[in-house]
């Protein structure tokens, strides 16, 4: 056995609900690096995000013999990522639907793409993030990173709720028309509701942009 053979999804269950060390130390060297990655994507603290990896793979252990092979243990493990950041979160917060759709969406992304894949969207999104117009940046962090609703936003920066929902809205436009294509169609499913909200406000928004 080598460890070319763990690359079967099958196998390295197999393996690791038999409690095969070898399996669970492939499975950490494949993707604690990747994981940290994306747990950092919602965080947005690195030591957080390796605390929520390092607890993942520990529920991975401990629950190995409940393990399917029907199953892609790539989607477990970010699901496990998403669900463990959720618990975490909610002991600072609650979370507000707009904030919950977007990060169930980045989820789906992260099981629906391979681990390379959801790094290079993280990567990209992060820059393209950065590349906003300064108000537009502003209010898009405190809502989507650092967590405050929009009345908290608008006293925060002394202006009124609609220019807060119009600079969030001009966000999710100008980040869906730069990033590529690929990305694109996975930032329509994470900020597609998030546009929709705010679609019927527009005309009277625009005035506030």
């Amino acid at each position: 056995m080598n460890s070319a053979d763990f690359n079967n999804n099958d196998f390295l269950i197999e393996r690791l609900s038999k409690g095969d060390e070898k399996a669970y130390e492939y499975l950490m060297n494949t993707y604690h690096h990747k994981l940290c990655v994306y747990a950092n994507s919602l965080i947005r603290n690195i030591y957080a995000a390796e605390d929520i990896v390092q607890n993942v793979f520990v529920k991975v252990w401990e629950q190995r013999t409940r393990l399917k092979q029907s199953h892609s243990i790539q989607s477990f493990l970010y699901k496990l990522v998403y669900n463990e950041f959720i618990d975490q979160y909610r002991k600072n917060q609650s979370l507000f639907t707009l904030e919950k759709t977007f990060f169930e969406a980045l989820n789906t992304a992260a099981q629906e793409n391979n681990a390379e894949d959801m790094e290079r969207i993280v990567t990209v999104l992060n820059k393209e993030i950065k590349n906003l117009p300064p108000k537009c940046k502003e209010v898009f962090i405190l809502s989507k990173q650092e967590g405050l609703t929009n009345v908290e936003i608008a006293e925060h920066l002394n202006v009124s709720i609609k220019t807060v929902e119009a600079q969030i809205t001009k966000a999710f436009t100008l980040l869906r028309l730069t990033l590529q294509e690929k990305v694109k169609t996975i930032l329509f499913h994470l900020f597609g509701k998030g546009l929709s909200i705010f679609k019927r406000k527009k005309k009277q928004q625009e005035t506030y942009i």
